[in-house]
């Protein structure tokens, strides 16, 4: 079992983390970079601070489960599981989204450490309440973790999901909502509108933890922790954050839900990440995967 990192250490690993992200993106022309930078935090959070999962035990019955249901950001839980030792990550930041790569747009369980194939919006969360029932039946004690998109609150079949843990009181189930207020056509608001999400989740009998900054990772280790002391209900982490967090020109714009950088626009987005890295007190790693490597 790895040692897990506390909120200074986080921040630091996101942070490289969005350097891989961006180097990914720039690598295959394709992916989800607004919504890979918004989730990362939480993604890391998750990964290297709370859940009990490693790759020296990918078979272990009693590891924790971790579903993405907005599967779209896939990129970004490839630079994660990648870092965590699960396969060689510079396979998945030269190959992703390539002909013939196991690293496609979405989650699927021919890369290790993926629980599941997603990215039909609206599953996650009720695949999750079967893990999370099955734990309890087998009498095992691993927690399931599902992130979802705000966006993707419009699906009905959420809401299943969410009555089902209610109702079976399943305390060893947590459900994190990435709340950008963002999705491909617009704002949540004029789509969808999903600012009530802490108050539907309460009406169906779940312990809502809200956090304002979801991008800092302290917050969301602080609301991870009281999540896994609630007894008798699952927990709903209601997390904010900003779409294209860290990326001078992607943050709030929807435009950047799915794009393309010009190779003018990566190497802004690398200095800002270098900028920041210098004001956090550490280097990113200099490695640069150059297109003609791949």
């Amino acid at each position: 079992m790895k040692q897990k990192l506390e909120a200074a250490e986080l921040t630091k690993k996101a942070h490289q983390l969005r350097r891989d992200i961006i180097e990914m993106i720039w690598q295959s022309g394709s992916g989800h970079v607004g919504g890979d930078l918004s989730v990362i935090d939480i993604l890391t959070t998750l990964y290297y601070g709370v859940m009990n999962v490693s790759p020296d035990q990918r078979e272990d019955p009693d590891r924790d489960r971790f579903l993405l249901s907005k599967g779209h950001c896939a990129d970004a839980l490839y630079c994660v599981l990648g870092d965590c030792g699960y396969y060689e990550k510079r396979e998945a930041i030269t190959t992703f989204s390539q002909y013939g790569s196991r690293f496609i747009g979405h989650p699927n369980t021919d890369v290790a450490g993926i629980e599941l194939n997603s990215g039909s919006l609206g599953h996650g969360i009720s695949v999750g309440v079967g893990m999370a029932l099955a734990a309890r039946m087998n009498g095992r004690p691993y927690r399931t973790y599902v992130v979802c998109g705000d966006g993707e609150m419009a699906e009905g079949s959420n809401y299943e999901g969410m009555m089902a843990a209610g109702h079976y009181k399943l305390d060893n189930f947590c459900v994190t909502v990435d709340v950008n207020g963002l999705q491909i056509s617009g704002t949540t608001k004029e789509v969808m509108d999903s600012s009530l999400l802490a108050q539907k989740f309460e009406d169906f009998g779940f312990h809502v933890i809200e956090v304002a900054d979801g991008n800092d990772c302290g917050q969301l280790l602080e609301a991870y922790r009281r999540a896994e002391t609630q007894k008798g209900k699952p927990a709903a982490v209601i997390a904010h954050t900003v779409k294209g967090k860290g990326i001078s020109y992607m943050e709030n714009q929807a435009s950047w839900h799915h794009g393309v950088m010009t190779e003018e626009q990566y190497r802004q987005a690398a200095a800002d990440l270098w900028s920041r890295a210098e004001a956090l007190g550490m280097s990113l790693d200099e490695t640069h995967y150059g297109k003609e490597e791949a």
